[in-house]
């Protein structure tokens, strides 16, 4: 018999008291779970450290729940409305749509329809099993299907298109390549033989079907689930509609170059490259027909993606709206995991800030659906950041079984978990921005509204037993009890929806152990902060390193596209390296000026696995103006010990560098002892390859430890290692890497200045 199943999601990841909070739970192999809520102290279980400690707090959450599986609609799609049934006319039409198909004979997969298969009623335009263009229809009694004769190729634009004579009963299915196209697979150049142009007749006449118009699926019904969209496409969607009349070829050869149908024929004609802003695009789609039958899309289609006329010169949308009318949509695509609250919980005034769970048991089974607790308002002179961008940038990674390359990247041998083995069984819980979805495509959106392997607090890196993101950060947590220092906890999510207010209460703010994805705002405010006498402590390495965005009013999702830079497991197509969200380049914040150096003193340098490595000292360190750092520390040598491959510095690694943008004046406190060759330098900075880039043999290869004042008594303390974290609670916290990290927090906590 298989071990039970506890997992679920809340409907925000940061909270105050007062809010409430709903549960989104759900069970598999038992329908029954004990709750309780517990505040998360340290997530490692390695005997090294603390070990696992959580505290249970008494509240009106806990008790008895009777739970049952949930699931989850997944694949991107639009649905359009059509109550008043304008969508199907009575007589002669015709549908059509650019496309770009990228899994063509994966199965059957519907482009533009108003079809439901256990009905039989309605139309589809789609593609059969085996890739070829196809036609259904159904009038309640039947269905009549009509395919083409040459298949479609992957990655190539076509305008296809069903038209349907209602006098002669006949369909007629119109496929042709789009020659010229920039982002095609095939060039202009090449002889094109899988153009279709054939007439079939049928044995019926279709009947609406009371259901909206959807693009990239049609409804279908399940026996667990009821009603859904299947026949997901893999693929983008440009310009479509429906003609209440039978198009000739020589008016759909017109379309094909650009041209528009007769207008006097169109029921309706979404416009995918309508609403663009200066400042991106939303999910809604317009009808610029008669009947406004506008469109809304599920699972987040992505826009902001080149289109069947794409020129190859116009590289962003902002410069030409109408060459990004395509809309890639994918079969696993999932943003929103839809179940209903197993359970709803107003949260207490008083309780303290921190990290918190909700903790689930059933017999042996255990799991953990956690949030972050901020005060309603600030209580301590300390504020730890929980980069919670960068968490979802890592929800749900799959490399562990995946990524053919990760034992390499790590230099690990394989090491896999539970949580791998239910990802592995769930697809319906999404991806992570370090995937990919089945046709290839990179991952480019991440949401909070599903379950998140990586959100447990023993969770550990994709094939290996190393803390990694949120589990690696409660050991600062354990660190400041540890050392009795009055904390609040906030998020990325805080800091992204309100600036630099969200710090200027704090005299020092914590970074995680590896904040690297930020948004502009983020970016923005940290600037602000530092600048206006504000003190950060980044704890970590590869930090403010990707750019990424979120829309107001839907803070749980996250936007990155990961352009021709930086360490990355897929790579935007061209054209298509501007975000949707707001409009701004993706890719890292290096290559817009603003490299991490200018801000923190330390910018990437190197990533392993292998194996972490202690720290020198450098003759900064003594530096009069300084000295402090370093009260209580007798050794040269420190670090050499850890939560994080047994060492301080290691994992991920910054460096200090002048050219890059390292303040002048920064003090150089310490560097690491060399790396082995499992450590290469950063992509970014190689021009050629060539032998001797690896961390025995390239100096760049290193971690520092940096301190620089700012403006107005602000502060920058960097340790430039993701390692540095998982040090500080071993041995109690009584350690070099304790003793140096609290030296400088009652330093930055002091209102006098930093630098003697």
């Amino acid at each position: 018999m298989s071990k039970p199943m506890l997992t679920g999601y809340c409907d925000r990841i940061t909270a105050k008291p007062g809010d409430t909070l709903r549960f989104m739970l759900s069970a598999e192999g038992t329908t029954s779970a004990m709750a309780q809520l517990v505040r998360i102290i340290h997530g490692d279980e390695n005997p090294a450290g603390p070990g696992f400690i959580e505290e249970e707090i008494e509240a009106s959450c806990n008790g008895p729940l009777t739970l049952a599986k949930q699931y989850t609609q997944t694949g991107s799609f639009i649905e359009i409305p059509d109550p008043a049934g304008r969508a199907l006319p009575p007589g002669s039409f015709t549908v059509h749509a650019f496309i770009w198909p990228t899994l063509p004979g994966k199965g059957r997969q519907a482009v533009l329809t108003q079809w439901s298969a256990p009905e039989q009623l309605g139309f589809g335009l789609g593609l059969s099993g085996d890739g070829h263009l196809t036609c259904w229809l159904g009038d309640g009694q039947k269905t009549w299907e009509v395919s083409g004769s040459r298949p479609l190729a992957a990655r190539s634009w076509y305008l296809v298109a069903a038209c349907y004579d209602a006098e002669t009963q006949q369909v007629t299915l119109y496929q042709e390549p789009v020659l010229g196209s920039y982002n095609g697979l095939w060039s202009a150049v090449v002889p094109r033989l899988d153009s279709v142009y054939v007439t079939v007749p049928v044995d019926l006449a279709p009947k609406a079907c009371a259901r909206p118009v959807l693009l990239a699926g049609y409804h279908d019904r399940h026996a667990a689930l009821g009603d859904v969209v299947a026949g997901l496409y893999n693929g983008k969607i440009d310009r479509c509609g429906i003609a209440n009349a039978v198009l000739t070829r020589e008016e759909l050869d017109v379309m094909r170059l650009g041209g528009r149908a007769p207008a006097e024929s169109l029921l309706a004609y979404w416009d995918t490259a309508a609403g663009y802003t200066d400042h991106g695009i939303g999910d809604g789609l317009v009808d610029t027909g008669p009947h406004q039958l506008h469109g809304i899309g599920r699972n987040r289609p992505i826009r902001a993606m080149t289109g069947y006329n794409w020129n190859g010169r116009d590289d962003c949308f902002r410069l030409d709206p109408s060459q990004y009318g395509g809309i890639q949509f994918n079969e696993d695509a999932i943003i929103d995991s839809g179940w209903c609250p197993s359970l709803e919980w107003q949260i207490p005034e008083g309780l303290k800030s921190g990290v918190y769970a909700l903790r689930l048991r059933s017999g042996e089974t255990e799991d953990h659906v956690v949030f972050f607790l901020r005060p309603t308002t600030p209580q301590a002179g300390i504020a730890m950041l929980m980069p919670t961008s960068s968490y979802l940038a890592y929800a749900n990674e799959r490399m562990a079984v995946e990524s053919p390359a990760l034992e390499v990247v790590t230099g690990h041998s394989l090491v896999l978990y539970d949580w791998d083995y239910q990802l592995a069984a769930h697809p319906e819980w999404g991806r992570s921005s370090y995937d990919h979805y089945k046709d290839g495509a990179g991952v480019c959106y991440s949401s909070w509204l599903r379950p998140i392997m990586a959100m447990r607090p023993k969770h550990r890196m994709a094939g290996t037993n190393v803390p990694w993101q949120f589990p690696a950060d409660l050991s600062i947590i354990c660190w400041l009890e540890q050392m009795g220092f009055a904390y609040d906890v906030i998020t990325d999510e805080d800091l992204h929806r309100e600036g630099v207010s969200c710090l200027s209460p704090y005299s020092v703010v914590l970074n995680g152990t590896h904040s690297e994805y930020y948004s502009e705002r983020m970016m923005d405010a940290t600037e602000q902060y530092v600048a206006a006498g504000g003190r950060v402590m980044y704890l970590g390495a590869n930090g403010y390193y990707w750019v990424v965005a979120y829309r107001d009013e839907e803070p749980w999702c996250m936007e990155i596209r990961k352009l021709d830079a930086g360490s990355r497991a897929w790579q935007a197509a061209p054209g298509e390296h501007y975000l949707a969200t707001t409009g701004e380049k993706g890719g890292i914040w290096r290559n817009r000026g603003r490299s991490p150096q200018k801000l923190t003193g330390v910018g990437f340098s190197s990533e392993g696995m292998d194996g972490s490595r202690p720290y020198q000292r450098m003759p900064d360190s003594r530096d009069p103006a300084v000295a402090w750092v370093f009260e209580g520390v007798t050794n040269e040598r420190f670090g050499d010990f850890g939560l994080g491959q047994n060492g301080a510095a290691g994992l991920e690694i910054d460096r200090y560098d002048l050219g890059l943008g390292t303040p002048p004046g920064t003090f150089l406190l310490a560097t690491s002892e060399p790396f082995s060759d499992a450590y290469p330098h950063v992509v970014e900075e190689i021009m050629f390859n060539f032998p001797g880039l690896g961390g025995s043999q390239d100096f760049q290869v290193r971690a520092d430890v940096t301190l620089f004042s700012a403006i107005n008594g602000g502060a920058m303390f960097s340790t430039g290692s993701i390692a540095w974290g998982q040090a500080l609670p071993c041995n109690g916290g009584d350690n070099d890497v304790s003793r140096i990290t609290a030296n400088v927090v009652r330093r930055f906590l002091d209102d006098g200045p930093v630098t003697d």
